[in-house]
C-alpha cells in the first residue's frame, strides 16, 4: 500500500503565475494551493486560464512569472520530464491509453524494461502490474487490451500509472464527461478512497453539482485571473456563478424557455417507426412536430447516442423508417440525410465535429461547399462571406472568419459545428450533448440557438444524459437498454427523470407528465 504519511504543507503551490502567448493574456498573477488528500476544484468559463495552467503544474509550459513548488521543493527543471512525472499528472478529457495495447503495456509505456538492451520478462512484468493494480483497487485485467476497457476503467489505469511514477498530485480534466451515472459513482468512490492515502486532485468540471458531490475547496478563474478560493461549504451555486461570470445570476431568467407552440394536430417534421439497430436500441419509435424541441436522455448504454447517429445517416438499421416532412429517409448514407433535411452536430466535437488545422470559415461551410462556388470550384470570397453570417448568427468569437478553429475556446468551437450543421437550413437538427465540455454562459447560448430551431417552425432532438441540456425541450423520452420507457413535458423533476434513465418506474400519476405515446 502507498505511504499514507500526511506531507508537510501543500503537496502543490502556484503563486503569482503570470503567462502571455503574443498579444493574449492567458494567465495573470493566477494562484492555487492544493493540501495532500484533498479533492479542490477549479472551475470558470471557458477562456478563464485553467488549461494555460495545468499547462504549467506539469510542466508542459513555463510561467514568465511566478513560483511553483511541489511538496515545499522549486519545481523540477523545464524539460526534465522524468522528474516531473514523479510529482504531477493530468488525466485528460481524451484519453492517452493507446487502445491496441494490453493494460500493461499502457501501465509500463516505455519502461517496460529495466535497460535499453534487455528483454522484456513478460511474466515478471504482469505480476507487478497485478500487484500495482491491486495496490490501488483497480479491477482490472492486465493482459486485456485497453480498447476492451470502460471509460472509466481507461481512467483508472491512467490514474495508476501515474501514481506508480510516484505522483501524489493528479489533475482530473473533465473526467465525467464521458461518464454515466453509475460511472461517476465508480470514479467518485475511487477517488475518495486515494484521498484517504493522501493523493490530492485537481478536479476541473464544468458540471458545478460535481464540485459539491466531491470536493472541499473550489477555486474560480476568471478572465486570466484568481477570483476567489472557499471551501465549497461557503459558496453556493448562485456565488458560484456569480464569481465565474462576474455577473448576479439570482434574478436573471434563461434567454430561452419552451415555447409551447406546437399543436397536437401538427403533423410531424420528423417520424420514427420500428426502428431497430443490432445493440443498440429495438422497435422505436418518435415523433417531433414543428416548433418543438423534443429530447431523447439516458445513459451510456440506453441507444440514445446510436439513435441519434442514425438519423443522420451514420448507421444502418435493421428495420424500420425514417420520414422528414412525410418523405422516407434513405437510411445509412449521411448525403441522404442532410438532403432530406436533417441537421446534425455530433456528440465529440474533437473527433467527429472538426478539422481542427483549417479555419473557422472551411469548418463552418463543410456541408455547402457546392452552393459556393461555381464549376466545381469553391470561391474563397463566398466561403468568407457565408462563414461572416454564421459567425454574426451565433456570436461566435474568432478574430475573423480565417482563423484556425483549433485556436477557439470550447464554447466557440462548439459554435462552430452547429453553425455548419445549421447552414444547410436543416428542418431537423438531431444535437448530441450539445453542451459537453463548454462553460455555463456557453451553454445558455448554445441552447437558445437549438431553441430558435424549433421556434422558426423546424424541429429539433436533443440527445442527452445531461439535465440542463433537457430543460430547453418540450417534452423528454427517456431510454433504458435500447427502449422508450418514460414520456415527460416540460417541467419535469431531476429525480423523475433520472429514475426513468436508470431504469426505474416512470411516471404514473395522472397530473404528472404521461407515460410514453408516439
Amino acid at each position: 500500500m502507498a505511504d499514507p504519511s500526511p506531507v508537510r504543507g501543500p503537496v502543490v503551490e502556484a503563486d503569482g503565475i503570470s503567462k502571455r502567448f503574443g498579444a493574449t493574456v492567458a494567465l495573470r498573477d493566477a494562484r492555487i494551493s492544493v493540501a495532500p488528500g484533498e479533492s479542490h476544484a477549479l472551475v470558470g468559463r471557458n477562456g478563464a486560464g485553467k488549461s494555460t495552467l495545468v499547462s504549467i503544474l506539469t510542466g508542459l509550459q513555463n510561467p514568465d512569472t511566478g513560483t511553483l513548488r511541489f511538496n515545499g521543493e522549486p519545481a523540477p527543471a523545464p524539460g526534465d520530464t522524468d522528474a516531473w512525472r514523479t510529482r504531477a499528472a493530468c488525466v485528460y478529457q481524451r484519453s492517452t491509453i493507446i487502445p491496441a495495447l494490453t493494460v500493461t503495456e499502457n501501465l509500463f509505456l516505455d519502461r517496460q524494461s529495466t535497460g535499453a538492451m534487455r528483454p522484456i520478462r513478460w511474466k515478471q512484468l504482469h505480476a507487478r502490474a497485478t500487484g500495482l493494480l491491486a495496490e490501488y483497487g483497480v479491477d482490472v485485467d492486465p493482459t486485456a487490451r485497453a480498447d476492451n476497457l470502460t471509460v472509466e476503467q481507461r481512467q483508472f489505469v491512467e490514474i495508476a500509472r501515474a501514481l506508480s511514477l510516484g505522483a501524489r498530485f493528479i489533475i482530473l480534466d473533465e473526467p465525467t464527461a464521458k461518464l454515466d451515472a453509475r460511472g461517476i459513482d465508480k470514479l467518485f468512490d475511487k477517488l475518495r478512497s486515494l484521498q484517504e492515502q493522501g493523493v490530492a486532485f485537481l478536479f476541473i468540471s464544468h458540471h458545478l453539482q460535481e464540485v459539491y458531490d466531491l470536493c472541499t475547496t473550489v477555486t474560480v478563474y476568471r478572465d486570466a485571473r484568481h477570483i476567489i478560493t472557499a471551501p465549497v461549504t461557503e459558496l453556493d451555486q448562485h456565488a458560484l456563478v456569480e464569481a465565474m461570470t462576474g455577473e448576479s445570476t439570482r434574478d436573471a431568467e434563461p434567454a430561452w424557455s419552451p415555447a409551447g407552440r406546437t399543436r397536437p394536430d401538427d403533423a410531424p417534421l420528423l417520424e420514427v417507426t420500428g426502428l431497430s439497430l443490432d445493440g443498440a436500441y429495438h422497435d422505436l419509435s418518435l415523433t417531433a412536430r414543428p416548433g418543438e424541441v423534443v429530447g431523447l436522455a439516458g445513459a451510456a448504454a440506453s441507444g440514445n447516442v446510436r439513435l441519434g447517429e442514425t438519423l443522420a445517416g451514420l448507421h444502418h438499421p435493421r428495420s424500420g423508417t425514417i420520414t422528414v416532412k412525410g418523405r422516407p429517409v434513405r437510411t445509412g448514407r449521411v448525403p441522404a440525410a442532410l438532403a432530406a433535411g436533417i441537421g446534425f452536430v455530433p456528440e465529440d466535437r474533437h473527433i467527429q465535429g472538426l478539422i481542427p488545422q483549417r479555419s473557422v470559415a472551411e469548418n463552418a461551410t463543410l456541408t455547402v461547399t457546392d452552393q459556393l462556388g461555381s464549376y466545381g470550384t469553391v470561391l474563397p470570397s463566398r466561403t468568407r462571406a457565408f462563414a461572416e453570417r454564421m459567425i454574426d448568427d451565433l456570436d461566435i468569437k474568432t478574430p475573423g472568419p480565417a482563423t484556425p478553429v483549433s485556436a477557439l475556446s470550447g464554447g466557440n468551437q462548439q459554435k462552430v459545428v452547429i453553425a455548419r450543421a445549421l447552414a444547410t437550413d436543416p428542418q431537423v437538427l438531431v444535437a448530441i450533448r450539445p453542451t459537453n465540455g463548454v462553460d455555463i454562459k456557453s451553454k445558455e447560448s448554445l441552447l437558445g440557438t437549438v431553441r430558435e430551431v424549433a421556434d422558426a417552425g423546424r424541429s429539433a432532438l436533443i440527445v442527452s444524459d445531461e439535465l440542463d441540456d433537457l430543460r430547453v425541450c418540450d417534452r423528454v423520452l427517456a431510454m433504458f437498454h435500447g427502449r422508450v420507457v418514460a414520456e415527460f413535458a416540460h417541467g419535469w423533476s431531476d429525480e423523475q427523470l433520472v429514475a426513468a434513465m436508470e431504469g426505474m418506474t416512470g411516471p404514473t400519476d395522472p397530473k404528472e407528465p404521461n407515460a410514453p405515446h408516439h
